[in-house]
């Protein structure tokens, strides 16, 4: 018993100052990118100063379309390079996991339930289910067809009795 367990006013007392001490580093961290983004903007945006001649206006518009075109390019560039990075990052990971080792599934146990044990383990003991399959089936007779013994035999027999429209043939000449 080398470690002393602390009390809960002494363990309440150091979370209170902790979460203090985190309180008051958010509010500076807070004020620190408020001024980081007030000093940004004045760099990057000078205050705009209209000038009075159309002459100088069309010449403010055209430095201000050449300054948007320079910012969609390092725009554009910036998206190639995180796209590019993204699938760098993702072939990484794939190569992480080919080295760790495949996914191995873990060896599953046989059980052998019937499958009344089965429905009664996942609805419940409540619920009473009989599942016989076999007593909703249909009882269907075999019958053997005699005619199919006759045709194992000699396939040459009765060629020409049978030939023409599905063994037709000899019927229509019969009746002419």
């Amino acid at each position: 018993m080398s470690d002393k367990k602390m009390s809960s006013s002494r363990r309440h007392h150091l979370k209170s100052l902790i979460l203090g001490i985190a309180k008051e580093l958010l509010v500076a961290e807070e004020k620190r990118t408020e001024e980081d983004r007030a000093r940004y903007m004045e760099e990057k945006s000078p205050p705009l100063s209209l000038p009075g001649s159309l002459q100088e206006l069309q010449n403010l518009c055209k430095e201000l379309h050449q300054k948007i075109d320079v910012v969609d390019e390092e725009r554009y560039d910036l998206a190639v390079k995180v796209a590019k990075s993204e699938k760098e990052i993702e072939d990484l990971k794939i190569k992480v996991q080919d080295l760790v080792g495949k996914f191995k599934k873990p060896a599953l146990k046989k059980v052998r339930m019937s499958a009344d044990a089965m429905l009664q383990a996942l609805l419940g003991s409540k619920h009473k289910v009989s599942l016989d399959l076999r007593a909703n089936l249909k009882q269907v007779k075999k019958e053997v067809k005699e005619e199919d013994k006759e045709a194992v035999g000699d396939w040459r027999k009765n060629i020409e009795d049978k030939a023409g429209m599905g063994g037709r043939k000899k019927m229509f000449e019969s009746e002419a």
